[in-house]
């Protein structure tokens, strides 16, 4: 291994190429390619081998980055994706979406010693996709069967690893989604320059022909509630997400043209599929030669910020009440944004907004912001500047300030559903489980908003747990007949 490890000071960090600005603003796909086979090997080669892996520590999954770094450095990538592949069952994904500037290269020890971080996530994406190219990535093998089902509501990915999981373990499994297709916000809310559609459409496809069945554009609470689908199966897991836009309060800030994120996502993915979307072709939710400005600093403000570029907006600014250094969103893609051409106003947010003669909004206005004492968070909180009052030209606002949980317990008609002052589910953290017997949740609905690779964790987790509950279950039965 000596001669393949340990290069990262004769060989120089290099990230797979990105397409230039102007040609990567012309479609949705990946602004990338992924790696020749060469270029991975030598830069898997760059990896310390360390004793104590801090990259698998600070992964939500952690994953065994050094082994199959050091696999596919010595040529052994069948065996590198087998690796990676133990404790992920989306590693492609993961690979495209996870801020590995904040996790696992973000703590990589040779990023310590100023030599750049080993590229974990290109690796990533490219053990996988030559996986699916080669044809390595098996079907799911469901197990004996045990004569229990399993609802699972949402098919993000909490609720996609899950029912995984439990198919394998030999579970009928049901998973119900309010959308058309699965994935959750993988397929919807994620733009494809981020995430290919096709990358999420072969897991779903790949779960589907695992005996996996999928009752889409199902809405729980309409089209069955709780109590209903808990009469179907054996357990159910609640892993919807949380889809509730937090609001402007401003003046004015219910005028026709100021939209929330996801709407906008969701509208732009929907026509990247080729489907009928009213609201793109009215304009209402189409960028296309606006002036754009989103309000927001996390990442999901920078898929909107670039979704826009590429819809083709005469300008497209992001305001952001805190400065660069204090903002959620990934560096990357603030440098990714910066590239097409979104001007960000930093230490700025809008005070009021005013409308055309239609009712749709034609003026922000807006203040400068100045960072005051550290708040819970441990960032300065930001305060008015009144001395730095500004205007902008918008004719399309886009809300980008984070999501909230959806009222579940009436959503679903189960009042008895416990949840938190934040409105997220109330779960034993031990067992998972709700406040409702054999009900168990996962995922942001629990957490919070919150990372893809967190939530791939916990359905990794609950279907432990859940397993553990249908064992007891069948065992009680048996006792009694």
């Amino acid at each position: 291994m000596a001669d393949k490890m340990l290069q990262f000071v004769q060989r120089e960090q290099h990230y797979p190429d990105k397409r230039t600005p102007d040609a990567r603003a012309q479609d949705f796909r990946e602004i990338a390619d992924r790696y020749a086979r060469d270029t991975a090997e030598d830069q898997s080669a760059r990896c310390s081998q360390c004793g104590v892996p801090y990259c698998s520590v600070h992964c939500p999954l952690h994953n065994h980055i050094p082994d199959w770094l050091r696999l596919t450095a010595e040529g052994r990538l069948r065996e590198a994706y087998e690796m990676s592949n133990m404790t992920s069952t989306m590693p492609e994904i993961c690979g495209r979406i996870c801020p590995q500037d904040r996790l696992c290269e973000g703590n990589c020890v040779i990023e310590f010693s100023g030599h750049g971080a080993v590229t974990i996530g290109s690796v990533e994406k490219y053990i996988t996709d030559t996986a699916w190219a080669e044809g390595w990535v098996e079907p799911v093998q469901p197990g004996p069967d045990r004569g229990q089902s399993v609802g699972v509501i949402g098919a993000g990915p909490a609720g996609l690893a899950t029912a995984e999981y439990l198919r394998v373990a030999g579970y009928e499994v049901h998973v119900y989604d309010r959308h058309d297709r699965g994935g959750g916000l993988l397929t919807y809310g994620i733009p494809g320059f981020k995430l290919e559609k096709d990358v999420v459409m072969r897991r779903v496809d790949r779960l589907k022909d695992g005996g996996i069945v999928f009752h889409e554009g199902f809405s729980v609470g309409e089209d069955a509630t709780l109590e209903e689908l808990r009469e179907k199966h054996d357990a159910i897991l609640i892993a919807t997400g949380v889809y509730k836009a937090r609001d402007l309060k401003a003046p004015g800030s219910g005028h026709g043209g100021i939209v929330p994120a996801l709407d906008f996502l969701i509208t732009s993915n929907r026509k990247g599929f080729g489907d009928s979307v009213p609201a793109w072709d009215d304009g209402s939710l189409n960028a296309a030669n606006k002036h754009v400005v989103v309000i927001g600093g996390g990442d999901t403000a920078m898929d909107c910020v670039r979704t826009a570029i590429r819809q083709g907006a005469k300008s497209v600014k992001c305001l952001y009440r805190r400065d660069r250094d204090n903002m959620p969103g990934s560096q990357r893609e603030v440098a990714n944004a910066e590239e097409e051409g979104v001007e960000f106003v930093w230490l700025s947010g809008p005070t009021a907004f005013e409308a055309d003669d239609s009712g749709n909004v034609n003026i922000l206005r807006g203040t400068k912001m100045k960072l005051g004492q550290a708040d819970a968070s441990g960032r300065r909180s930001p305060e008015p500047d009144p001395a730095g009052d500004f205007t902008l030209e918008a004719d399309l606002v886009i809300k980008a300030l984070g999501f909230e949980a959806e009222d579940l317990p009436t959503m679903f008609g189960a009042e008895e559903l416990s949840v938190t002052r934040w409105g997220t589910l109330r779960i034993d953290h031990e067992t998972m489980m709700t406040s409702i017997d054999g009900v168990f949740a996962a995922g942001d609905i629990v957490r919070g908003a919150s990372l893809v690779v967190w939530a791939i964790r916990d359905g990794r987790e609950v279907s432990e747990t859940m397993h553990a509950y249908l064992r007891a279950k069948r065992a009680e039965t048996r006792k009694a007949a």
